[in-house]
């Protein structure tokens, strides 16, 4: 079936400090020629959960389309999780490899749920977007979940495919996911010289995210026991944190 005729379902989460400030973006296109955007913030959280609420409340609000969907997210975290993770969670009782419980458990069953009802509308599938990559969908969704998380008043768009000013329906045709070579790669020694997205650094038990090497580096030195770490991407930074903290 072409993308002409599915609902397509953008989704992107921000956030200010892990945990911090944050907010999510949606926008749902409908083959009819449809467009809504979707947006909100919450007070205390983390970019992985502002990634699985987006894709809830697109899915929500797209149940009363017999359409099939295409979720469209910059977010390895939630396809994975969603396509391979969580079948072994489920089995364990919400249980990870450790044995411990998984991390936004709550959400993770908020957003099965979702998932499983729109499964008995129609057929689903799961899209990946490099972020910060011009992706109009993609941006336009990180646009929405930045202002959210900072207070800033956006206007969501409601109406017409034909009145929306955003490209909406120019994406990449290969929505696989990184391969393990290309994610081995953006985490090798190449990294070394390119432009950093973040610097990370666990103290304490506590992470940080800068913008900086000076304001990482006045963290962490001098300090025993510290972890820190430069990111490339929106991507990089998520899978770092996950594997430092598991969520």
């Amino acid at each position: 079936m072409s993308n002409l005729n599915k609902i397509l379902v953008f989704t992107d989460g921000a956030c200010s400090g892990n945990p911090g400030k944050g907010g999510y973006g949606t926008v749902i296109v409908y083959p009819e020629g449809r467009v809504k955007e979707l947006g909100g913030k919450r007070e205390s959280t983390t970019n992985n959960r502002m990634e699985m609420m987006a894709v809830i409340k697109g899915l929500e609000e797209s149940m009363h389309s017999k359409a099939d969907v295409l979720v469209l997210t910059d977010s390895t975290y939630v396809i994975q999780g969603m396509t391979q993770w969580i079948h072994g969670w489920k089995k364990k009782n919400w249980k990870n490899s450790k044995n411990e419980e998984v991390a936004n458990k709550e959400l993770w069953m908020e957003l099965d749920r979702a998932v499983t009802k729109r499964q008995s509308i129609s057929k689903l599938s799961w899209g990946y977007v490099r972020g910060h990559q011009g992706t109009p969908g993609n941006e336009r969704c990180d646009e929405i979940g930045v202002a959210f998380s900072k207070g800033k008043y956006v206007e969501l768009f409601d109406g017409k495919l034909l009145d929306y000013e955003i490209a909406i329906h120019d994406f990449p045709e290969d929505l696989s996911l990184p391969s393990k070579k290309d994610k081995s790669s953006s985490l090798s020694d190449s990294r070394k010289g390119k432009k950093a997205y973040s610097y990370l650094s666990l103290v304490n038990g506590k992470l940080h995210i800068d913008k900086t090497w000076p304001e990482c580096e006045a963290r962490v030195k001098g300090r025993s026991g510290v972890k820190f770490k430069k990111s490339l991407s929106k991507e990089d930074e998520e899978k770092i944190i996950f594997e430092w903290t598991g969520k």
